[in-house]
């Protein structure tokens, strides 16, 4: 029998477009996306910092990342950045936002 209660709750919370883009006009946010390096130079969403979550080095990137400022993560579709969401939730994060969806269902400019 399945316990649905042995799943791991999560500790990140998937959020629209439009709460993600209020969220990325408040201070103390953090915008990143954890693209490759390729697809962040195709278009990005304003501000946002690249740390791709394929990189061996994104763990210890995000380790010595500030714990008290509010992570919006994105990806393309909202795989990889749950991913990360979990990684940095496992490291002691706290205020996680992934973009439901990804970058292909932001409706707002990218630069």
């Amino acid at each position: 029998m399945f316990n649905f209660f042995s799943t791991k709750p999560k500790n990140y919370e998937d959020i629209p477009a439009g709460p993600f883009h209020d969220l990325t006009l408040q201070p103390n946010t953090v915008i990143l996306d954890v693209r490759t390096a390729g697809e962040f130079a195709g278009g990005k969403i304003r501000g946002a910092r690249n740390l791709d979550i394929m990189s061996p080095s994104f763990y210890s990137q995000v380790k010595n990342l500030p714990k008290d400022k509010t992570y919006l993560v994105y990806c393309r579709s909202g795989n990889r950045s749950g991913q990360a969401c979990e990684i940095m939730a496992d490291l002691g994060f706290e205020n996680l936002k992934n973009l439901a969806g990804g970058i292909m269902r932001w409706p707002f400019e990218t630069v």
